[in-house]
């Protein structure tokens, strides 16, 4: 009699548009199909466009519509749900996933896995160790951690002191059949309104929420626009997403009448195309982990400005592939892309940085680790 595939319930926050709900969607997608079977938890809601980029259709998408507050009241929910659906596997993304990991142990889920993704505002902007506490009273409900970066696998270990045998560091994969440098012949996105050769386009993909920083790139291209040096009135700026910061970044723009200049055009399906058409990558963040959009941009052979935060450093080889900045340091940021501008084309980061995603960050190597930590007993 043939075995049954694995039932994986995914439990996150939030199903939309980010890094650690693209890897959840790389899953499902890339998982044998005979092999594996998904249902996708979100504790809170789920964008039906981006729900949409799950090619099976065999997923069942359950939203439990979690209001403000702590989310206790949602236990005795979860505990009922994990019992009707009997998965052989629980995996969990970041800490507000993890809080339901005792209803999982609960409801006699066989295996338990939870994957660090990075830290939220909440926890960088606080000096107390709550958010510690509250990982050290959970973990001794999961049985497996995974670390999307060596700064995260480390913070397991040695600060919430989860044995190296159950810790595991699996960076985000990236699809370089989708994600890969322009042609020639290649379409123009779109609505996008900049013009090949004739403009020279900084752009970014993200949230447009503080942790991502998105304010540090609009101040650092206002100060070059303003600048008057030479060639910088070719200086466009794209940036693809939305969120509660968007009208702020729209208003600093607008007050430096450098809109039109400008393109913000929301939240985007076709982000491998977008990224072809830029001319230089940049990741402001606060804070990372394995930067999906980062992979993403190196796989298109992108020049690349980043903040050297997180595992940023680590996905760059320390300067090899693209520039570090200091976070929060706007005039070096301003500084580096006019570096980069000034190079040209051929730039030699950028090719070293196709290679080595090509060489570290393949989705298939990467779905085997996670298949092999979804078989264990």
């Amino acid at each position: 009699m043939p075995t049954p595939p694995r039932h994986v319930v995914h439990l996150i926050y939030r199903f939309t548009t980010g890094g650690l709900e693209n890897v959840v969607v790389q899953l499902i997608n890339n998982l044998p199909h005979g092999e594996f079977r998904h249902t996708v938890v979100s504790i809170t809601d789920a964008d039906p466009l981006f729900v949409k980029r799950i090619a099976r259709t065999d997923v069942e998408v359950i939203c439990l519509d979690k209001p403000p507050g702590q989310p206790f009241a949602l236990y005795p929910q979860t505990y009922r749900l994990l019992r009707r659906l009997k998965p052989d596997v629980v995996h969990t993304c970041n800490l507000a996933a993890l809080e339901f990991m005792p209803m999982a142990a609960l409801a006699r889920v066989p295996l338990r896995v939870h994957a660090e993704h990075g830290m939220d505002m909440g926890e960088i902007n606080t000096k107390s160790s709550r958010y510690l506490t509250l990982r050290k009273i959970y973990k001794r409900f999961v049985h497996e951690f995974i670390a999307v970066s060596a700064p995260l696998h480390g913070y397991l270990q040695h600060k919430l002191g989860v044995s190296p045998a159950h810790v595991h560091l699996i960076p985000n994969g990236v699809d370089t059949q989708q994600f890969r440098p322009a042609r020639a012949q290649d379409p123009v996105p779109p609505g996008f309104p900049f013009e090949r050769d004739k403009h020279w386009v900084i752009g970014t993909v993200g949230r447009q929420v503080h942790i991502k920083n998105p304010l540090m790139l609009v101040d650092a291209f206002i100060s070059l626009a303003q600048s008057d040096l030479a060639g910088t009135e070719r200086m466009r700026l794209a940036m693809v997403g939305d969120g509660p910061m968007q009208s702020e970044i729209s208003e600093r723009l607008r007050a430096a009448d450098l809109e039109h200049r400008a393109w913000l055009p929301g939240v985007r399906s076709d982000v491998a195309e977008i990224l072809r058409a830029l001319d230089c990558f940049v990741l402001p963040s606060l804070s990372e982990g394995t930067s999906c959009t980062l992979q993403e941009a190196m796989a298109t052979g992108l020049p690349i400005v980043v903040t050297d935060v997180g595992g940023n450093a680590e996905l760059l080889e320390h300067g090899a592939c693209g520039a570090l900045v200091p976070s929060g340091n706007t005039q070096a940021l301003a500084r580096q892309l006019l570096e980069q501008f000034q190079q040209g084309p051929g730039n030699p980061m950028a090719a070293t940085a196709l290679t080595s995603v090509n060489h570290r960050y393949g989705l298939t190597g990467v779905m085997q680790k996670y298949r092999n930590i979804f078989h264990r007993q």
